[in-house]
């Protein structure tokens, strides 16, 4: 599966793109989560050529910070599972994410 559609890179910013926005009104394009663990990928910002996202990470604490799409595809877990894309995620602003401690 792919982390990024063609359609989220078409709506993600360059890295730094949403300096001037508070952190609660940056919008999150797309939700990438662990299906054997609690961590979530929110991503806000994304340079295509290093593949290197900024956004909100949740996992055994939560902040804002950047990672590479080439080391969460490189993830495998129990069974063989991989990082998948929340495919029913709609882009929302991060305060509105549920869970999300902004």
């Amino acid at each position: 599966m792919k982390l990024l559609t063609a359609a989220d890179l078409a709506r993600l910013p360059a890295l730094y793109g949403t300096e001037a926005i508070p952190l609660a009104d940056k919008v999150v394009v797309a939700k990438l989560f662990s299906p054997w663990s609690d961590w979530t990928w929110l991503v806000i910002e994304y340079d295509p050529a290093e593949r290197t996202a900024w956004g909100w990470v949740m996992g055994l604490e939560q902040e804002a910070g950047y990672f590479s799409l080439d080391e969460l595809e490189a993830i495998q877990g129990p069974g063989g599972l991989r990082i998948e894309r929340d495919r029913h995620f709609q882009p929302t602003r991060l305060g509105d994410i549920p869970g999300a401690t902004v």
